[in-house]
């Protein structure tokens, strides 16, 4: 933003500073933003359980539920964090140093703390030290990928025992690996949906700069949800539909809505653009 202000000169008035998005409350910021990836997941996460009968998936409700967590940062941390008060079970995170385990579950603002003061969640009392590898093929419900892309390989996704993967991660599934958990039956939600949540509060930003205007917490928090729900239920309806995986109904839904806005604004030569 600065950058920008140097080169054309000059201070912007509010309905300028949608040009940059993540600017800090006092700069016309958004509220939530710093969380929404992680609050995004969740509320994809908690769609899914709601309609889990519908794939076949054993699970009545989030309450009890194994999750396992890798990746302990801003996204993995807050995530770990509010979907902990949806009474699911964490038994295991991890950071960059190593991962914790314990069956009967972890405190997480316990291990924060324990993280900031020490600089890692690895040796915090009562939990088992675990290599991340290791961590990644633990029995659980859910497996949250919150960290590094291709974690998830051809070389250990035959051992992932993760009914559900959430990828909060960007691209933590490689493609051979998409192939093999697909025939395990494992529930991948991809990356396109489930961490959606921060480039949404971000629209949210430029949508209130534009219109100099300021929405409170709970505004946005509920548009949050309502586009994330709403975006769950389409992308699983339309892998259903099509016979495919989530991540090609992800695609599916995409590249529709993109034909469909070209061809309702008539630039029909360009439809070997969405006929390809």
């Amino acid at each position: 933003l600065d950058a920008w202000q140097q080169i054309h000169g000059g201070h912007l008035e509010p309905r300028g500073w949608g040009i940059v998005t993540g600017k800090p409350l006092e700069l016309h910021g958004c509220p939530g933003r710093e969380t929404a990836t992680a609050r995004g997941g969740q509320f994809v996460l908690r769609q899914t359980v709601r309609d889990a009968n519908q794939f076949g998936l054993s699970i009545n409700n989030l309450s009890g539920l194994k999750v396992v967590v890798q990746g302990f940062g801003n996204a993995g941390y807050n995530f770990a964090h509010l979907i902990q008060r949806d009474s699911v079970i964490i038994v295991a995170v991890s950071d960059s140093r190593g991962g914790i385990y314990n069956a009967q579950g972890l405190n997480i603002a316990a291990v924060k703390q324990f993280k900031d003061a020490t600089g890692s969640v690895v040796n915090f009392p009562g939990a088992q030290n675990i290599t991340t590898d290791d961590l990644l093929l633990l029995d659980c419900d859910v497996l949250v990928p919150a960290a590094k892309e291709s974690v998830i390989t051809d070389r250990n996704a035959e051992n992932v025992k993760a009914k559900i993967i959430l990828e909060l991660a960007n691209g933590p599934v490689t493609l051979q690996a998409d192939s093999i958990l697909a025939k395990k039956g494992v529930f991948i939600l991809p990356d396109i949906l489930a961490n959606a949540g921060g480039v949404t509060v971000s629209y949210y930003e430029w949508v209130q700069n534009n219109g100099g205007d300021k929405w409170t917490p709970d505004e946005i928090d509920r548009k949050l949800e309502y586009t994330m729900h709403n975006s769950t239920c389409e992308v699983l309806k339309t892998a259903r539909e099509y016979g495919v995986d989530n991540r090609k109904g992800a695609y599916i839904v995409a590249i529709r809505r993109l034909a469909e806005t070209i061809r309702l604004r008539g630039q029909h030569k360009l439809h070997s653009v969405y006929c390809c």
